[in-house]
């Protein structure tokens, strides 16, 4: 199998016949950015070192995103015999998807980008085949990362600038540089830089952080920035500042799975996997921010637990679709927060944050409205 046919298919799969980002996906050897990666084998993080070509074009001109760092430590780096812990923290997205967040950005030839998210450097050098490498920049906050996609693209062709930011903070770039800015990182509320480098008018997308809502909004001439909640679900990793994400609260998680609720009630709704349930978990997520879910099975019962870092929990279980015993314990009841969203979704008919119009003040602040409902994002 040589690589430009495998390359062809994925383009055929990823785009529309007359999209500009057919040849370009075309001709974009995405093998190159991804020598190595993590899969989940047996329960734990494994490194995958492809044997041979055919295995190697396999997994990258698979319509798939692949894991390249995990916790502190790049695959590019690891032996066989590591098998790191922790969350994911970099990865190369799945080709459709950075296709999608460039569609959303409507770029045209004559465009400056700013492309937040370098990870592997294969969206980067997509833009930079479309743009002209001059004018595409590229920040990640990794400067492994930013080293390694910079020497990728210098081989594969164009070279565009790719520095090592934190895109969360100030941006060493100009005012009103940019024409387009587009994340493949996720944010609670927009940080300020970003409107600051974008020009009036320009077009911002992004998702926001917990959810999989994706956003695009265009610059006024006030600084602020006003658009939508598109209709489309996209899912990004949280920036980070560091050379990892905080510890997470699988602690207490597993301790929330047996103890005894200081409230024990018979829930109104069947136990669902809330972190599957896309709309549900991205309107619980607005409203209550960082919560952490846990789902099994075991035969018949469905088991969910939630836990928050402020010491709220909560578990429910149910054989089927019987209504759940619920436990819950800690200052907040998150399982109840979670029946009022559903609630609501019965009473209305849908959720409002599909459609959501999008209001960003300059200073980030962001604010998402839709038939009378309203939620205020910030940092």
């Amino acid at each position: 199998m040589i690589w430009e046919a495998a390359a062809a298919q994925l383009a055929e799969q990823v785009t529309y016949r007359s999209s500009p980002w057919r040849s370009i996906v075309a001709r974009t050897p995405r093998h190159k950015f991804v020598p190595q990666w993590w899969e989940i084998a047996d329960g734990q993080w494994t490194l995958r070192e492809p044997d041979n070509e055919e295995e190697w074009y396999r997994a990258a001109y698979a319509d798939r995103s692949l894991i390249t760092r995990v916790g502190r430590i790049h695959a590019d780096c690891a032996s066989s015999d590591v098998h790191p812990t922790g969350r994911p923290t970099s990865s190369a997205t799945l080709p459709s998807l950075t296709v999608q967040m460039f569609e959303h950005a409507r770029m045209e030839e004559s465009d400056e980008l700013l492309d937040i998210g370098t990870g592997s450097g294969y969206g980067t050098a997509l833009a930079a085949r479309l743009l002209g490498a001059d004018a595409v920049k590229s920040v990640d906050v990794d400067s492994y990362l930013v080293e390694a996609a910079r020497d990728r693209l210098a081989a594969v062709g164009p070279k565009p600038t790719v520095q090592t930011v934190d895109a969360t903070g100030p941006l060493p770039f100009q005012a009103g540089q940019f024409d387009r800015i587009v994340a493949t990182v996720s944010v609670r509320s927009v940080p300020p830089s970003w409107l600051h480098v974008l020009c009036p008018g320009g077009r911002l997308v992004t998702t926001i952080a917990g959810t999989s809502l994706l956003i695009t909004a265009e610059k006024q001439d006030d600084g602020s920035a006003k658009g939508r909640v598109e209709w489309g679900r996209a899912g990004f990793m949280h920036t980070r500042h560091g050379a990892d994400y905080p510890p997470g609260l699988s602690g207490l998680l597993a301790a929330a799975h047996d103890q005894e609720g200081e409230d024990v009630t018979t829930g109104p709704y069947p136990v669902i996997d809330v972190a599957n349930a896309w709309d549900l978990d991205s309107m619980l997520s607005l409203t209550a921010p960082d919560i952490e879910h846990a789902y099994r099975e075991e035969g018949d019962r469905r088991i969910a637990v939630m836990a928050h870092a402020d010491g709220s929990w909560a578990r429910a279980s149910a054989v089927g679709t019987e209504r759940p015993t619920v436990h819950q314990g800690g200052p907040r009841r998150l399982w109840d927060l979670l029946d009022e969203v559903r609630t609501y979704w019965l009473s209305h008919g849908e959720l409002p944050v599909r459609g959501a119009r999008v209001t960003i003040k300059p200073d980030g602040t962001t604010v998402l409205d839709r038939a009378g409902w309203h939620v205020k994002l910030t940092a």
